[in-house]
């Protein structure tokens, strides 16, 4: 194996925005890596894995057909996994206890360039004790012993996460709001966004605004992060009412919502979900 070779790497996620988002956020953090394959789920990304070899794969969890943690154990000797998941943080503390490269999503850059740098390090010793031990035919060094000690540890580290998978989680799908002596049922499908202060948490709609004492974190961590977007310390956006994104003069991310004049501000810790502008 040329230790000058090109690293290569695969993306495995059912979602075609999310590959494009870790293509683009790869090429900034690592230029020089090749991203030679693409997958929608586990059994593609077996097949693909086959017939391309890559050094590394990043790969999403829950996919229809064969899931990430399934396909992970058959990869699990073939290249680097990097599990890039919106998992809950039973499956982060097995990953980390496996020494296994996560990224949660979504996936911010300096968190990427931490895995990037493990990444280049391992491939390189890979490559390596490769070279060495192919120039002078000997028994399995001790090197490689570990290192198969360490993917049998985790294949069986994901076996035990795969038995262990959680039902569905349910998401928030309803808030209460006080108005007057009534009790207001708010579907988080009518919710435009919602703005914190120290004391209360605005909820806005396309037909009025209320305020409720649930704080912006407790919100956050209720609701589909495929659905809502923390933008701001202050605010959270439903994705599904974005209509645009722009700059305003001061070069600041701002978001224009569906059938609102206002708009809301990204802050710079959460440019990196609107990675395009």
């Amino acid at each position: 194996m040329n230790e000058n070779k090109a690293v290569t790497a695969m993306l495995v996620d059912d979602e075609a925005p999310m590959r494009d988002y870790l293509r683009a956020s790869l090429l900034k953090t690592w230029p020089e890596l090749q991203i030679v394959g693409e997958a929608a789920n586990g059994i593609a990304a077996l097949e693909q894995a086959e017939i391309l070899s890559p050094d590394i794969i990043f790969l999403d969890i829950r996919m229809p057909g064969k899931n990430g943690i399934e396909a992970a154990i058959q990869l699990a000797e073939r290249a680097q996994l990097v599990f890039v998941t919106a998992y809950n943080e039973y499956a982060v503390e097995a990953f980390e206890r496996g020494a296994v490269d996560y990224l949660l999503k979504p996936v911010e850059l300096d968190r990427l360039q931490q895995t990037v740098d493990r990444l280049k390090q391992r491939v390189q010793e890979k490559r390596s004790q490769f070279a060495a031990t192919s120039a002078v035919p000997s028994p399995l060094p001790h090197s490689q012993l570990h290192q198969s000690d360490q993917t049998q540890q985790m294949k069986q580290m994901l076996e035990q996460l795969m038995q262990k998978q959680s039902p569905q989680r349910e998401y928030l799908r309803w808030i209460q709001a006080s108005v007057g002596n009534a009790l207001r049922m708010i579907s988080t499908k009518e919710i435009l966004f919602f703005r914190s202060d120290e004391k209360y948490t605005l909820v806005q709609t396309e037909q009025a605004e209320y305020l409720i004492r649930k704080s912006l974190k407790e919100l956050e961590d209720e609701l589909d992060p495929r659905e809502f977007w923390r933008i701001h310390r202050s605010t959270l956006v439903s994705v599904s009412a974005i209509a645009e994104v722009t700059r305003d003069f001061r070069g600041k991310q701002m978001l224009g919502l569906k059938g609102r004049a206002e708009k809301l501000e990204v802050s710079r810790n959460h440019t990196h979900l609107f990675q395009q502008m």
